[in-house]
């Protein structure tokens, strides 16, 4: 099917948990200008809900200032928008660090930050940390973002099983933040889309305390109305964190 663009729907929400005392989750699911974030914010007092906050509002305003430009040539350059997504995250990361500078007490805050946007038939998608994007396409759930986490790292080294890393001590460490330095390593990802996929952005929250085909299923049963069936399902299972979700429909 050649189409020039898809129509991009949204749904999103957070919630605190059963457990944690405040919510340091930050989200935007912005249909508008098909652009989506996760945001898990850490650190000590109020330093995790700034970070993820700080994230959200720099990369929109970023993104507001230095993308529409390129997404709006008749063949966008798909490379050097992935670049400038990427960027938007340091450009973060930057503003976070100097915060911290200024407020002694946020000192050490960070946050992960999983980055969605459309151009025309394509998904641009900029990551950092262990928030994670699905993409869920004709009933398989495919996990598009690489857990920059240590659990991660040592499955992919052969050290430890998944199995293991479900229960493992150290699964919360992370490698990567966003703002606990200037600058920081920033994966990327472009894919062409189809009518009918199912994009899902979502926290640790979920994904470590739901399954992919539980979270694949309650998307096929539910679409955009399974974020809330899916934070249900994660505080039913412990609500031990907060937990972030947005689901995002592909269609012509």
């Amino acid at each position: 099917m050649s189409v020039d663009s898809f129509q991009i729907s949204g749904s999103g929400n957070t919630h605190i948990g059963r457990v944690r005392s405040t919510n340091q989750d930050s989200y935007l699911c912005d249909s508008k200008r098909s652009l989506f974030i996760v945001a898990d914010g850490m650190g000590g007092h109020a330093g995790g809900e700034v970070a993820s906050s700080l994230a959200v509002l720099n990369i929109r305003s970023y993104l507001d200032a230095n993308l529409a430009s390129l997404i709006s040539a008749e063949r966008p350059d798909l490379s050097l928008a992935a670049s400038t997504v990427a960027d938007s995250i340091n450009h973060a990361s930057m503003r976070i660090y100097e915060r911290a500078l200024e407020e002694p007490s946020l000192k050490g805050m960070g946050t992960t930050a999983t980055v969605a946007h459309v151009v025309g038939q394509s998904l641009i998608c900029a990551h950092v940390g262990d928030s994670r994007l699905y993409l869920i396409r004709c009933g398989y759930i495919y996990q598009i973002t690489t857990d920059h986490s240590l659990v991660s790292e040592q499955i992919r080294a052969g050290i430890i099983t998944k199995e293991e890393a479900e229960h493992h001590h150290l699964r919360n460490v992370i490698t990567r933040s966003v703002g606990y330095q200037e600058h920081e390593d920033v994966d990327t990802y472009v894919l062409e889309l189809e009518d009918g996929d199912l994009i899902l952005l979502c926290s640790d929250g979920l994904h470590g305390r739901v399954s992919e085909e539980t979270i694949s299923n309650y998307c096929k049963n539910y679409g955009l109305l399974a974020v809330d069936h899916l934070i249900a399902e994660a505080n039913s299972r412990g609500g031990d964190d907060n937990i972030s979700v947005i689901v995002c429909q592909v269609k012509v």
